[in-house]
This record gives structure tokens, sequence and C-alpha cells, in this order.
């Protein structure tokens, strides 16, 4: 189970985003060949390709977070310490929480507009609120991944380490020290 865990924490983003790129590819492929080959296109792969882009742009906000990849202006961080980056990036991630929470609601009543709606896709006929969650799956999923990175943030700022449960050199010296 804590495997399991592990994986997620560390692989969730990625390996939805692999999946979805080879179903994209697999079936615009099939498209293609159904189309030049077969001398008939398929009505539906288009729209599903769509739809399977659309989720994994919104997964790859999540992906991002995670790995710390924003705009930002490098050269300014960068003349800090590392703990005056990391106060500078929990602020940062602050501001971030704050905005994806409030963004969460709008997802939330987005998506019951389209559950309440019942409407179908078109050429799929898939129900339209599995592609409208999109948005609210990936901003839980970036909420969780800002807190994470704000709860390291702060372990560097309060101990100087750079992840949790990791020692630096100093801490590693002045154990020494008193041995």
């Amino acid at each position: 189970m804590k495997k399991a865990l592990l994986w997620l924490n560390d692989s969730l983003e990625e390996f939805l985003m692999i999946i979805s790129l080879i179903l994209m590819t697999m079936i615009m492929g099939i498209q293609v060949f159904s189309r030049y080959v077969l001398g008939a296109s398929l009505s539906w792969s288009e729209e599903l390709t769509r739809y399977i882009f659309v989720w994994a742009g919104f997964l790859s906000v999540s992906y991002c977070t995670k790995k710390c990849v924003s705009i930002k202006i490098e050269q300014f961080v960068a003349i800090f310490p590392r703990r005056g980056k990391a106060v500078f990036k929990l602020v940062n991630h602050t501001f971030e929480l704050i905005f994806f929470f409030y963004l969460i609601p709008f997802a939330v009543k987005y998506l019951m507009s389209a559950v309440e709606s019942g409407q179908v896709s078109p050429a799929c006929g898939i129900p339209m609120y599995y592609v409208q969650s999109a948005p609210l799956v990936s901003f839980l999923l970036v909420a969780i991944r800002i807190m994470q990175r704000w709860y390291i943030e702060l372990q560097v700022i309060r101990k100087g380490y750079e992840e949790p449960g990791k020692v630096n050199q100093k801490d590693k010296n002045e154990k020494r020290e008193e041995a």
C-alpha cells in the first residue's frame, strides 16, 4: 500500500500524460490510416482526441506545479541564499494556493452545470461531465502539489534542509563535532 501511494505521489501526472499522449497518437494514427488507406473517415476520432488533449492540458498544470516549473524571475530569486529562496517560494506558493482555492468552487459549478444538463458529446456520446471534470480534478491536484511544495520550503526555512528528512552538510558537521 505504501509503495502504491509513493508511486502515485511520484508518478501520477507523468503516467497519465504519457497514457494520454499514446492514446492521442494511436487514435489519430488510426484516423489517418482509415482516411487515406481505407477511404473512410472515423466520426469519433477527432472529438475523442480533443477531449484527451483537454485532460492532458489540465494534468500538465499539476505536473508543472509538482516540478516547480512556472513563470518566475529566476535571476531575482538566484541572488538569495537557500533560505531566502525558500521564503520567496513560500510566498509564491501561498499566492498560488489562494488562487487555486479560489478557482475550485468555479470548477465545481462548471461540472455541476454539465451534470445537470445531461449533455453528451455529438460523435462519441460521452457525457460531457467526464470532459468538464478535468478542471476540478486538475485544480485539486494542483492544490495538493502546492501544499507539498509549501511544506518542503517551510522545512528549508525552519531547518535548512533541502528536503524533509534530508540533513544538509552543515548539520552533519555539527553532529560530528558534538560526538
